[in-house]
């Protein structure tokens, strides 16, 4: 389990030479039971309509979900998976920051429930997400 005062450190060295570094996935903030990343949006992010592709939207958002987990997890003794995600779109964008919160619905010891909300600059709902990341014994 990483400590809260050396996860956002932690969660961004991680992210070097992936999916997150490459899309500007940078982790900002952490709490006891959330974890909050932004992610600049810029023509790299969209669709061909030229507005933010909700496939760029779901991998930050299952970015900073699959991180809560990982963040409160003894990854000593388990591993951290991904299990489902989905997600409603309720606003598009073109260029603009956007931030991901990620809390905690449901922390069991074989599932985390995690709801993660998407705002634009505005803190206005982009998009929101639930993933459910399934905790294995290693």
């Amino acid at each position: 389990m990483i400590k809260n005062t050396e996860a956002l450190e932690s969660l961004n060295k991680m992210c070097s030479e992936t999916l997150m570094e490459h899309l500007g996935i940078i982790y900002t903030e952490v709490g006891e039971d959330y974890l909050v990343a932004e992610m600049e949006v810029t023509s790299n992010h969209w669709q061909p309509m030229k507005i933010l592709h909700g496939g760029a939207t779901l991998a930050l958002a299952e970015s900073v979900g699959s991180a809560l987990s990982v963040i409160h997890t003894d990854l000593a003794a388990y591993d951290v998976k991904g299990m489902e995600i989905n997600a409603n779109h309720i606003r598009s964008l073109r260029k603009g920051k956007i931030t991901a919160k990620a809390k905690f619905v449901h922390r069991g010891k074989m599932t985390h429930i995690v709801e993660v909300n998407v705002l634009n600059e505005q803190e206005k709902l982009v998009s929101i997400c639930r993933i459910t990341n399934v905790i294995i014994k290693k």
